[in-house]
């Protein structure tokens, strides 16, 4: 027993030595990797404040320079990766001393609510906020034209006007997105133009204009919408006439065009690539319309949205046409559209027969209804009416 006893106590104090021996070497190994780890921590500083150190500065301006804008380096930049498409880039230096001259053409100025800036860089819209501090300025973005539509695709030689192989189609060329607040007055628009090539027959400022003309065309109410492009080459003229051209000086042009005829134009095909009437008739979906008429004064447009109101309610699906004369504002305009009618601009037409200041004096106006040749069928009803049951039927 003595024996095995004294046995055991030797593997004990054995153990114990090992123990010993391992536990400094674990540590050592412990510390080794905190040292490589504050060696890698410090490198990777270092380069950091390196890159900080050598990388270029960029200042930010209240002020330009001088009245001709010159875009840096970081600002070109910045403006080519966003417009990634070359084909929407307009390398032209703008003049602002002919911005302003061209500016100071319009009297109403001071009253804008919204300029839109189509194909400006940062500088050039920091700019136009100093020459119109007064207004909003909205950035209008427009997705590109597919690679593939030219002008050639636009305006072929020939098409199928008979329909007996296919039906022709223009290529689409997307609309700018706007939200549709502040009201625009002035467009202002960086056309491209490259002289080297065939800058008449160029997709892409085609495509600008008519973004700019639809844009101007879609402006509600009287207020006149101005057009400025900024290029060296000619606008469209049949777009923007020279009648309507206000203002040129160097590569400024500014434009009033007239609306309703702009609206017209816009109605036809971009190009040649298909008819704007086809030789065959379509058929006609059989259109069906309540109609009322306002003039003189506004105090029935709240009868008029209670009116629309209560057509719908009855379960009526039919388009709802308002007439509705100067007198009529944008704001009680507002009103009436969000109740659904759609909003026709008339001139009153005064009753001969009628004493000044009568209740019937404008009366006549409702033979305006007459000239509603879009729709098959029409019920008038007066402002104040209110449908309690469903009169489709009529």
């Amino acid at each position: 027993e003595e024996t095995s006893r004294r046995g055991f106590q030797r593997n004990k104090v054995f153990r114990n030595v090992e123990k010993a021996l391992h536990v400094p070497i674990r540590y050592r190994n412990w510390n080794c990797k905190i040292s490589t780890l504050k060696v890698v921590l410090v490198i990777i500083l270092v380069g950091s404040l390196i890159t900080l150190l050598r990388s270029p500065a960029v200042y930010i301006s209240d002020r330009p320079s001088n009245l001709v804008s010159r875009p840096g380096f970081v600002d070109r930049w910045i403006r080519d990766s966003v417009a990634a498409d070359p084909r929407y880039i307009s390398m032209l230096d703008v003049n602002w001393d002919q911005i302003l001259n061209v500016i100071e053409k319009l009297t109403d100025r001071d009253e804008y609510q919204g300029i839109g800036l189509l194909n400006f860089n940062n500088t050039e819209t920091d700019q136009w906020k100093q020459l119109l501090p007064d207004a909003e300025h909205v950035v209008l973005q427009l997705d590109y034209v597919a690679d593939n539509v030219t002008w050639e695709s636009l305006f072929p030689e020939w098409i199928d006007e008979e329909e007996e192989f296919e039906v022709p189609n223009c290529p689409s060329l997307p609309s700018l997105q706007f939200p549709g607040k502040p009201r625009i007055d002035l467009i202002a628009v960086k056309l491209p133009c490259n002289k080297a090539g065939k800058w008449s027959r160029d997709v892409t400022r085609l495509h600008f204009q008519l973004a700019a003309a639809r844009l101007a065309a879609s402006a509600k109410g009287l207020h006149p919408v101005h057009v400025l492009f900024v290029t060296d080459c000619f606008p469209l003229p049949n777009l923007f006439t020279c009648k309507d051209l206000v203002a040129r000086e160097g590569s400024a042009w500014l434009y009033t065009p007239n609306l309703h005829r702009l609206r017209e134009k816009i109605r036809l095909p971009v190009g040649s690539c298909e008819l704007s009437v086809p030789l065959q008739a379509k058929e006609r979906a059989h259109r069906e319309a309540y109609a009322t008429i306002l003039h003189s004064a506004h105090v029935y447009v709240c009868g008029a949205i209670t009116a629309a109101q209560s057509i719908r309610m009855s379960g009526s699906t039919r388009d709802l046409v308002i007439l509705v004369d100067d007198s009529i504002s944008d704001y009680h305009r507002g009103g009436l559209e969000a109740a659904g009618w759609k909003i026709y601009t008339i001139q009153r037409i005064r009753n001969p027969k009628a004493e000044p200041e009568a209740y019937n004096e404008w009366n006549y106006s409702k033979f305006r209804l007459w000239q509603l040749t879009d729709y098959d069928k029409i019920i008038f009803i007066d402002a104040d009416l209110l449908i309690l049951r469903n009169i489709d039927f009529l």
